[in-house]
Parts: C-alpha cells; sequence; structure tokens
C-alpha cells in the first residue's frame, strides 16, 4: 500500500510540474503593449502580433531575424539575446527604459537628451525605434512594402502625425 502511495504521490508530482512547465512556456500570439506606467494615451494601444513575428515572418524573412528572438530582444548593452527561447523570463521594456513619455520624439524634453539617451531612457522611444527600424529595413529590402510605418498602421483611432 505505501508503495502504491509513493508512486502516485510520484506520478502526481511529475504531472504538476509538465503542467506547469506548459503553463510558463507558453506565449501569446497576441501581446497588448499597454503599461501602467502610462496614465493617459493619445493614441491606441498596440496589439503586437508576437506569434506572427516569431513563427511566420522569421521563416519567411529569416534574413531579417539572424539573432531570433534577439531582433527586439536585448541585454542592458544592446546586444541582441539571440539565445532566447519560448519560454524563456523575459523582462518587460519598461524595467530598462525606465521613463514612460515624458519626451516623444520632435517634442520638448524637460531636459536636453540626445536622441540615443532618449531612446536608451525613454520607454516610447525605445518601442518605436526597435518596431520602426526594423519595419524600414523590412520595407527597403522587400516590395511591396508592407511593414507598418506611421502611427495610425499600428494605434488603433489615431490619426498620422
Amino acid at each position: 500500500m505505501n508503495k502504491k502511495l509513493l508512486v502516485m504521490v510520484v506520478v502526481g508530482c511529475a504531472a504538476l510540474f509538465v503542467a506547469g512547465g506548459i503553463y510558463a512556456k507558453a506565449v501569446p500570439e497576441t501581446i497588448k503593449l499597454e503599461d501602467p506606467a502610462y496614465k493617459e494615451r493619445k493614441k491606441g494601444v498596440v496589439e503586437f502580433s508576437h506569434g506572427k513575428h516569431q513563427k511566420e515572418y522569421a521563416k519567411e524573412y529569416p534574413d531579417l531575424y539572424k539573432d531570433g528572438c534577439g531582433v527586439c530582444h536585448h541585454d542592458k548593452d544592446n546586444k541582441p539575446l539571440a539565445n532566447l527561447k519560448e519560454g524563456d523570463e523575459v523582462q518587460k521594456c519598461i524595467e530598462c527604459h525606465k521613463i514612460a513619455s515624458e519626451a516623444p520624439k520632435g517634442k520638448e524634453a524637460k531636459k536636453k537628451l540626445s536622441k540615443k539617451e532618449k531612446i536608451k531612457d525613454y520607454h516610447a522611444e525605445a518601442l518605436h525605434e526597435n518596431c520602426r527600424s526594423c519595419h524600414r529595413a523590412f520595407n527597403k529590402t522587400y516590395k511591396p512594402k508592407k511593414a507598418p510605418t506611421t502611427c495610425s498602421k499600428c494605434h488603433p483611432g489615431s490619426k498620422d502625425e
């Protein structure tokens, strides 16, 4: 009887670990890029198609995805985290890019910062630079130009500025 109980406990624990691993590794197909740091929004929340980028686009355009997940995810020195795989822990962008949207591109900043400093410090600038630079590279290389580069194409309900 003790042997049966031990087997049941071991099998039950194994099932929990497997179920936990499956749950932890699931990356949503679409990620809403909203953060509580943005108390007000002037534009709609971007719904990023992570699944399409990770699976479909990476296979279709391997030259643009040579760094794998590192195309978007990078370390503190802006070096690609190329060894990431689905289910790995990643920090949210705002963990390092601490300032929300105090000084969007082309607007008056509270303190004068270089473009490099804005990208490093300002969350919105970092996201825009990451997405736009890749989309521009895509549009320069591939015809027809399919990757969005204007506000309204990514932010629902906004007018291009």
